[in-house]
């Protein structure tokens, strides 16, 4: 929500669009790609996969 990208794009007249899924961001960035302009492509992060990944590979290594 901050900052509020949407009002960001709109007040430069670019072009906007958000990423709500991993399987539309190829067609998202391609879109963006072929506009004539600027383009601004918010892609959100779940930041709490970070540590489900980090836990899975502690799981991984093995101690020398």
């Amino acid at each position: 929500d901050n900052p509020d990208w949407d009002a960001l794009a709109a007040a430069f007249a670019w072009d906007y669009r958000r990423i709500e899924s991993s399987s539309d961001v190829h067609a998202g960035l391609d879109q963006a790609a072929a506009h004539q302009g600027p383009s601004l492509v918010v892609v959100p992060i779940d930041y709490t996969e970070n540590q489900k990944l980090t836990e899975r590979l502690g799981q991984l290594t093995c101690s020398i």
